[in-house]
């Protein structure tokens, strides 16, 4: 595939968030996704990706940011008893990101990245408003410490994180303080929370002030040892 079948990045497009992900089994090498090579996985460690880390684009754009080759299997996996919501934050990025939560009856397709010790601390470092824990018999997933976003009008975990500008509208429209703050469209949201750390921070207040933050319902341990994949 070419450069731009890769789709915008995230992180410079908030609005585009949580960008395009990938649809079938491959190996992002650099600027390119080629086809599948379970060889690949050797030493490697799955990370489950509920958000822009499923987006090729925004992957290579977080390891080239440490000077860190661009070499990473990706698939589509069912993962079973965990849904997708809204960390009940705001992104450095200025929009809101996915976050996972438990559902015993969900099973949804998710993207695996199979990423070596030097990505995953990268990608780590990336997730600093998430912990890391072990799905067991799976890999591992990046949690929300915010929780996650409740909807308004029913109080079950907020759905819309895969369309940004769906999303912010909604929050816009339910909250007259948000509207206040970050409004009046999500063009101007995203404009003023990714130049305004007090504005996040503002705005996360807001979600917790209004009532929307539920836990996530995923126990948070300790660092467990790492899962290791090999062909």
């Amino acid at each position: 595939m070419t450069p731009t079948d890769l789709g915008p990045v995230p992180a410079e497009h908030p609005l585009t968030y949580p960008g395009r992900p990938v649809t079938e089994p491959s190996l992002l090498a650099g600027d390119e996704l080629l086809p599948w090579d379970p060889a690949a996985l050797t030493s490697r460690t799955p990370v489950i990706a509920v958000g822009s880390n499923a987006c090729p684009a925004q992957l290579r754009h977080k390891l080239r940011q440490d000077g860190l080759p661009c070499l990473v299997p990706m698939a589509p996996a069912e993962v079973r008893g965990i849904a997708v919501g809204c960390s009940a934050h705001i992104g450095v990025h200025g929009y809101v990101a996915a976050a996972p939560y438990a559902d015993p009856g969900a099973a949804p397709t998710l993207v695996i990245t199979w990423l070596d010790a030097e990505q995953l601390a990268s990608v780590d470092r990336t997730e600093f408003n998430y912990q890391r824990v072990l799905v067991p018999g799976t890999g591992f997933l990046y949690v929300s410490r915010h929780g996650v976003l409740a909807h308004p009008d029913t109080g079950r975990p907020h759905p819309g994180a895969h369309d940004q500008r769906a999303l912010l509208t909604a929050l816009l429209a339910a909250s007259p303080r948000l509207r206040a703050l970050l409004g009046p469209g999500p063009e101007h949201w995203v404009a003023r929370a990714r130049t305004e750390p007090e504005v996040r921070e503002a705005g996360k207040r807001i979600f917790v002030e209004e009532g929307w933050v539920r836990p996530a319902g995923l126990v948070i341990t300790g660092e467990p040892s790492t899962p290791r994949l090999s062909s």
